[in-house]
């Protein structure tokens, strides 16, 4: 691949390499396939120095202006939408079809955030004055991609940042750093020099930029132990911070529900991207009335439903993503068939690769680990209950609270049992679904701050309240 061979960092629109490199794993074959920079101190000095530069002409720009840029941005990212999606699939995993429809998703959300607008407020109007309300950039934005959503949750963060008039420092995860570096070299004939600036590295590169002065605010999207580290980073210098964190998401399953109907949405609402998604069904609550048949479907779907290399053709569902997640998805599972629990396993996986059958869980305990943690693998508990009350004080008795859904004929009834959910956000009778125009954020320990619509904009500015007289 000589792309991955060759891949390097963007600082101030120029190519940046080190003599450290990253190795990139092919999780489908646990084979290396190419080498990123591991940067520094000396390479983030730099990019941040680039940044600072850029900021003040950078926020002197029009929205239009900044709208039309990322607006190119997009359209080159549609243009490079096949090259981009193989080299996505080599280091990701997930099959070709779908890392193509995260890249041009990922257009189609910077397209949409560069729609959006901050307008002045006048929030009072009187015969002696009128006081106005300005947002204004915060400064050089600090963020940190994970591994599951490399492209998408990039494009999020990049385009809220750039929309607002701040410039940034971007890092992708070491797992997944190539897809992200050729993007960045895709993007240095359209922003000014320094405005977005992309480098790569190992685990001390993200603890290194969350210290750096040099940083207004952090973005960060990854675990909820990750997260706590930042916060504690960011307090000592009062950086502005937007997380979004774990969720172990639970979803109600109402007994009017049709079986054949609903089964194939709800499994692809735990499963797809093999379990790796924030906001992916982690616990599947079914009423007693259905959960054998309910269950059987589920489990005929896990066998019969394409796994395999993301390369080939037909495949649904690829490898988990590393190798750290791929030992702790199996002993997750181990530990709950070594504790007598019954595993509905799917179909047989290559041998190679950090692959895992889709598992389904038998009605586990509820302090079992494999229903209190976030697995964000391709393992999901399938949970009997009877008592509407009982089901919803079991889905909220959780730390988290990042996303749920209720399944239901009667939307008015899912809708009140939608309110109680203590969650960011509740979908009926759907999943994963999503707008640019809708903030996502976490209740409890799923994070702090929203991204997406008005309020996420207002995540990467700071208010300006303006006091003007209608008299001298």
């Amino acid at each position: 691949m000589p792309l991955a061979l060759a891949a390097q960092m963007t600082i101030g629109a120029e190519p940046v390499t080190t003599e450290r490199l990253l190795e990139v794993i092919n999780p489908a074959t646990a084979e290396v396939i190419g080498h990123a920079p591991d940067a520094g101190q000396a390479e983030l000095d730099q990019a941040v120095a680039c940044a600072r530069k850029a900021f003040p002409a950078w926020k002197a720009t029009t929205h239009e202006q900044r709208s039309k840029l990322l607006q190119q941005f997009a359209q080159r990212m549609v243009e490079h939408a096949d090259e981009l999606a193989e080299l996505f699939t080599l280091e990701h995993g997930r099959p070709l079809a779908m890392a193509k429809e995260e890249i041009l998703g990922a257009a189609f959300w910077i397209r949409g955030i560069a729609q959006l607008e901050l307008p002045v407020e006048v929030v009072e109007e009187t015969d002696a004055r009128r006081v106005e309300v300005h947002h204004e950039p915060l400064g050089v934005v600090c963020a940190l991609v994970p591994w599951n959503f490399p492209i998408l949750l990039a494009a999020w963060k990049i385009s809220h940042a750039l929309a607002t008039g701040n410039t940034m420092v971007l890092k992708p995860s070491p797992f997944t750093p190539l897809t992200t570096l050729r993007l960045g070299e895709l993007t240095r004939d359209i922003f000014p020099a320094g405005v977005l600036n992309i480098i790569s590295g190992g685990d001390h590169l993200g603890p290194l930029m969350t210290s750096h002065k040099g940083f207004a605010k952090i973005s960060f999207t990854g675990s909820t132990a990750t997260g706590k580290r930042i916060m504690e980073s960011a307090a000592k210098d009062l950086k502005r911070i937007t997380l979004e964190l774990g969720g172990n998401d639970a979803a109600i399953v109402l007994p009017d529900v049709d079986v054949d109907e609903v089964a194939l949405k709800l499994f692809m609402g735990a499963f797809f991207n093999s379990g790796q998604v924030c906001v992916a069904c982690k616990r599947l609550y079914i009423h007693e009335s259905i959960y054998e048949r309910l269950r059987d479907k589920l489990h005929q779907l896990a066998q019969t439903l394409p796994i395999g290399d993301g390369m080939q053709p037909g495949m649904l569902f690829g490898p988990i993503q590393n190798l750290p997640q791929y030992r702790r998805v199996l002993q997750l599972r181990d530990e709950a068939r070594d504790a007598g629990l019954v595993l509905l396993e799917g179909a047989a996986v290559p041998e190679r690769g950090y692959f895992m059958p889709l598992t389904l869980v038998d009605n586990p305990p509820e302090d079992s680990r494999v229903v209190a943690e976030e697995a964000f693998g391709p393992i999901l508990p399938l949970l009997r209950f009877s008592d509407i009350d009982e089901v919803i004080d079991r889905a909220n008795a959780s730390d988290y609270g990042l996303a749920g859904a209720v399944w239901s004929k009667d939307v008015a009834k899912a809708l009140e049992i939608a309110k109680r959910l203590e969650t960011g956000t509740v979908w009926i009778n759907q999943n994963l679904e999503s707008s640019p125009l809708v903030p996502l954020g976490g209740h409890k320990q799923s994070g702090i701050g929203v991204e997406n619509g008005v309020a996420g904009l207002m995540e990467f500015t700071q208010p300006k309240s303006i006091f003007v007289p209608k008299s001298a």
